[in-house]
């Protein structure tokens, strides 16, 4: 069959159709270094602006394939959904490119939180657009490459369509096994990028923190927050910018500083970064409180510090020199295991320092400061191990090392997308009402 790639990025919806057979027709990307990769990888050229193509001029095709700009519905984003005026109107171009041309089925990708976002109301109108405008039959699910073998936690939403029925799709059944992240890895490539010694640094500082909780005890399982450390600022009933400036002087900002005698100003540069906000209610314009799971880290963080103080006080004051504020977090998600940052892998993430076993690969982000750390060898992955990650081996990659990270961020998992249209995509000329007279199986039809 033929398909066409939107937002194609690095490829990773044409290497899982090309594997099974399919022919890509058309391609649209708007980066022009990823457009020009594309180029060499695929042999064939790119459009890099689908808002002004002429959707008649699209040759005619049967898949439509596409991960369309997840920014406006991350998390991670400002999720102004499809209000966002530079991607949030792009579905509504696929929309126009499906009706015109009338696909017999498309695959789309995004961000988990794409059925969520706006309190179901995106969802609710993506739904209406492909079922009820389109006429298209539609089926999504939430899937991860760790589901099918492969040891990275990247949970995506995709959405299939049929314009006839999906009665013979079944999503790909999850593997009982997932592969050792060991296969993924090379040792001591030589074109990895070191670990700067800075970093080096905090990790070994961080080390040194939790040598020093007794091994009878266990680490936190909430995000060690260090600028609550001694800190006495309220939260609890109303948030620090709407607490007086006397109230404030007698407490303690960020590691215990009093802020008596200081002018509001300097009080508020005494506070982390995350009591200072103003956030006002949208319709009431009140001063919103902090959330529960905030009041419950400021807590937990302050309690922790008491516990320990003596312990800990001399370590807490050279993570209050660190340069970074992200450096003075740290997450321990690797509860039961060997209090050793060597065995794991590491990211800084803006969250903080964050530590992850070994069994799965963090999810790839498009944020060139978080590519993982391999502790053990004190290295960042290298852009070949994220390509084997994300099941795109082989094809050439951007050459600057956060435009590589930022597009294996953004691509779809090749190798999810393969066993999705390998259970969606049917013989061209035969549909499955045929099935149930001729005793004829899916993997039959699949051959045919």
């Amino acid at each position: 069959m033929r398909f066409i790639d939107l937002f194609a990025g690095l490829g990773g919806f044409h290497i899982a159709l090309e594997r099974l057979g399919h022919e890509c027709v058309f391609a649209s990307e708007k980066k022009e270094y990823l457009a020009k990769l594309y180029e060499e990888n695929f042999n064939i050229g790119v459009n890099r602006d689908i808002t002004k193509v002429d959707i008649p001029n699209i040759p005619e095709f049967d898949i439509l394939c596409a991960g369309f700009p997840c920014q406006p519905f991350s998390k991670a984003g400002d999720q102004m959904g499809l209000d966002d005026e530079k991607n949030g109107n792009l579905f509504d171009k696929l929309v126009e490119i499906i009706d015109y041309h009338k696909p017999e089925y498309f695959i789309l990708e995004n961000v988990r939180n794409l059925k969520s976002h706006d309190d179901f109301n995106t969802w609710k109108y993506i739904k209406d657009k492909l079922e009820n405008k389109l006429g298209y039959i539609i089926d999504d699910k939430i899937l991860s490459p760790h589901n099918y073998g492969i040891p990275q936690h990247r949970e995506r939403i995709f959405i299939i369509g049929s314009r006839t029925n999906l009665q013979h799709f079944n999503w790909p059944e999850p593997s009982e096994s997932t592969d050792s992240i060991l296969n993924f890895l090379d040792v001591n490539p030589s074109d990895a990028t070191k670990l700067e010694d800075e970093k080096i640094s905090v990790i070994k500082l961080w080390q040194e923190f939790i040598d020093k909780i007794p091994l009878e005890d266990s680490l936190p399982g909430f995000p060690i927050w260090s600028m609550e450390f001694g800190a006495t600022y309220p939260f609890e009933y109303e948030i620090p910018f709407r607490t007086s400036s006397i109230a404030l002087g007698k407490s303690k900002g960020k590691f215990g500083v009093p802020l008596k005698g200081m002018t509001r100003e300097e009080k508020f540069n005494n506070l982390p970064n995350y009591a200072k906000k103003n956030q006002l209610h949208k319709k009431t314009g009140k001063p919103i409180p902090f959330p529960n799971w905030k009041k419950h880290y400021i807590r937990s963080n302050r309690a922790f510090y008491e516990k320990y103080k003596a312990e800990l006080h001399p370590i807490v004051k050279k993570i209050n020199e660190l340069g970074v504020s992200s450096w003075q977090k740290f997450e321990w998600n690797v509860q039961g295991g060997e209090r050793d940052l060597s065995k794991y892998i590491i990211q800084f993430r803006g969250s903080g320092v964050r530590v992850k076993k070994t069994d799965f690969f963090p999810s790839l982000v498009t944020v060139s400061t978080q590519i993982p750390i391999i502790s053990w060898e004190y290295r960042y992955i290298t852009p070949t191990e994220g390509a084997r990650i994300q099941s795109l081996n082989g094809i050439k990659l951007p050459e600057n090392l956060g435009s590589c990270f930022g597009a294996l961020g953004n691509a779809v998992n090749a190798h999810v997308v393969e066993l999705i249209a390998r259970e969606l995509i049917v013989a061209e000329d035969i549909h499955i009402d045929i099935v149930p007279n001729n005793n004829i199986n899916k993997e039959e039809i699949i051959s045919i």
